[in-house]
């Protein structure tokens, strides 16, 4: 085989550093828009991002040119020193230091979408905490609940 080809859909979350309320409604369209910008830097393609005010998710279609954690990295770096040059508010955001990366099945794509999309109503109902307790616990991963917030 000559060619290199996949097709790899992944559901990225992380939050705020100490789950601080940091992501206001008056710049979180530009932030996802700046992370939209960095994830096409990285020959990726991103799909839908969205959240809350401490925390994200990111659905992208990955390149094959990149591993997941270097994704991450990126944009958290970019994207922390970027929200820092907005507003003095902002100078001390930072995102925690891991995240979670899931695989999405294409048959699943337009939930994990409306799911995103949706994020402020879900959350009405699910702490940030439990939501991705339970991310966890369906994708098996295993965890230490003493360093998922740090």
């Amino acid at each position: 085989m000559a060619q290199s080809l996949s097709k790899l859909y992944v559901h990225i979350v992380f939050h705020t550093k100490h789950n601080q309320p940091l992501i206001s409604p008056e710049i979180e369209k530009e932030l996802y828009a700046f992370i939209g910008g960095i994830i096409k830097k990285n020959e990726s393609i991103p799909i839908k991002i969205g959240g809350t005010e401490d925390h994200i998710h990111i659905l992208a279609a990955m390149s094959k040119n990149i591993a997941l954690a270097k994704l991450v990295e990126e944009i958290k770096r970019n994207s922390s020193r970027w929200i820092k040059t907005k507003d003095a508010k902002f100078q001390s955001f930072a995102w925690q230091g891991g995240y979670g990366g899931f695989s999405v099945s294409q048959s699943v794509l337009e939930r994990v979408k409306n799911y995103i999309e949706n994020q402020k109503e879900h959350h009405k109902k699910i702490s940030t905490q439990d939501e991705y307790v339970k991310f966890l616990s369906e994708y098996m991963v295993d965890f230490d609940e003493n360093y998922l917030w740090k």
